[in-house]
């Protein structure tokens, strides 16, 4: 028989208390780390929204403002977006949810001395419910481990053998004297009834007293043999149950052998379809349309340790529809132009910066219905050209986000583009990258350690989400950059712009 430890249930109300008190300290302590967090974020986005809008808030100039609110809107913590003149009027009012409450954080717009404006950003509340539902793991973990707790608890504190065969003991012991004094008690009350019938009848005959003999034989001293004779029955029925108790714990024995033989020849189906589940994964990763080849083959160009000389940067359309092909030329070849014209001028913009110093342009790039593709060469040893070809991808997909955004609202023809950056060895894997991981407005980076050591300061990456080939497994996504090479693109976008519009 299984005995239960002291107190279990007690020993439950504290765990559950405990798991209570740690899952209400992580939702006060997650809640005030992402308040923190959020508040510098949207100081940062109203700083970086009236630097970009500057020029735009001075000339009073709705449209360019509305593009440039409407990217930072995008984001779901932000509720609310409002931009005004010095006047205090109502520029801009954009938003996702403009009746939700959150914290605002407001900023004056100054052009020097002169204030031009004014900028307040509204960014939504975090719910209890959020929090929990972003610390998942972290609420499981803590219930499976207070549930082990628990149960070695209760497996620990049960009483051992030797406790309950004493308790045993004392409860038979206890038993005994409670029996030896019901036989004392017996055997006294048939002598004090003798004697007092005695002393009250004893003027009466000898009928009476044969009468009252046998009343005294049935109240006599209480016969023991009939105790012992009873416990000893109790005894052997005890006996035959622990006997009865051992046979079925052979037969649950021999049904638990029977269950892990079969549990056995389970485990090995298993492991059989696992290898072939590896094998057939490994039949459409050859099958994906790259080169179907095995690692060791591919090890001389993705190679990490090789030479990093001149970089491509292969810009693409993101169209799924393949409107390019049924668009008018017309139509077609001046918004090529147009690309080229913005390509061409922010390459010469960049090269530009004292950053990207002995670097230099391989040719001359142009559009045509399957990109462009632009090629720099470092001039020497400490040129960084892996940073430059990041640069320059993240800062074309800047300027078409603007021309994308401006011509759709205009009603005029106009696509998103995707950037990849690679050295010259992997060009081609790169185009097939793009046509099948791609996505629009998002950079790819297929680059050697030496490349990846170059911009790795400066640019946050990601890598491929399940990845099935080996090239997937090479390449990364852009994540983003620091703020002084994001300030960079800023400037030298506003000054391909303001090229732009004065030609």
């Amino acid at each position: 028989m299984t005995y239960l430890a002291p107190r279990q249930g007690l020993f439950a109300i504290i765990i559950l208390i405990s798991f209570c008190l740690q899952t209400l300290l992580l939702v006060i302590s997650t809640d005030q780390q992402l308040s923190n967090s959020r508040q510098l974020k949207g100081e940062q986005m109203v700083a970086q929204l009236i630097d970009e809008a500057r020029l735009s808030l001075e000339n009073q100039d709705r449209v360019s403002l509305s593009v440039i609110a409407n990217r930072y809107t995008s984001e779901q913590d932000v509720t609310r977006l409002v931009i005004k003149d010095n006047n205090d009027e109502v520029l801009v009012p954009v938003g996702n949810a403009p009746m939700q409450q959150g914290n605002t954080i407001s900023q004056i717009a100054t052009n020097g001395d002169a204030v031009i404006g004014s900028v307040a950003l509204t960014l939504k509340d975090i719910s209890k419910g959020e929090i929990i539902t972003m610390q998942w793991p972290f609420v499981i973990g803590s219930l499976i481990l207070h549930l082990l707790l628990l149960l070695v608890y209760s497996y620990v504190a049960r009483p051992t053998k030797e406790q309950i065969s004493a308790l045993s003991q004392d409860i038979e012991d206890v038993h005994r004297e409670q029996y030896a004094r019901r036989a004392q008690a017996h055997s006294r009350y048939p002598e004090e009834i003798s004697q007092q019938s005695e002393t009250d009848t004893n003027a009466q005959a000898a009928p009476h007293d044969s009468a009252s003999a046998p009343m005294d034989a049935k109240t006599g001293p209480v016969n023991t043999a009939t105790i012992h004779s009873e416990l000893n029955a109790y005894l052997k029925s005890q006996q035959s149950a622990d006997n009865h108790s051992t046979g079925t714990n052979s037969a649950a024995q021999g049904s638990d052998g029977a269950e892990q033989t079969s549990m056995s020849a389970a485990m090995a189906q298993a492991e059989r379809k696992t290898d072939a589940t590896e094998n057939s994964t490994t039949d459409r990763a050859s099958a994906k349309g790259y080169d179907a080849v095995k690692p060791s083959a591919q090890s001389s160009s993705l190679s990490s340790s090789r030479a990093l000389e001149t970089i491509s940067v292969h810009i693409t359309f993101h169209d799924e529809y393949n409107m390019l092909e049924r668009l008018a030329p017309e139509t077609r070849m001046p918004y090529l132009a147009l690309c080229t014209q913005l390509l061409q001028q922010a390459l010469t913009e960049l090269l530009k910066q004292p950053l990207l110093l002995g670097i230099s342009a391989v040719n001359k790039p142009y559009f045509d219905e399957n990109g462009a593709l632009a090629v720099l060469k470092a001039d020497n040893s400490h040129a960084k050209v892996a940073l430059a070809g990041v640069m320059l991808g993240k800062l074309y997909l800047m300027l078409n986000k603007i021309i994308h955004d401006k011509h759709i609202e205009l009603s005029r023809f106009a696509l998103p583009a995707k950037v990849g950056v690679s050295d010259e060895a992997q060009v081609d894997a790169m185009t097939q990258l793009l046509a099948s991981v791609g996505k629009k407005e998002q950079m790819l980076i297929l680059l050697p350690h030496a490349g990846l050591k170059q911009i790795g300061s400066y640019v946050q990456v990601q890598s491929v989400k399940r990845p099935t080939t080996v090239y997937e497994r090479e390449c990364a996504i852009f994540d983003g950059g620091n703020d002084a090479m994001m300030q960079r693109l800023a400037d030298v976008r506003n000054s391909v712009l303001m090229t732009e519009s004065e030609a």
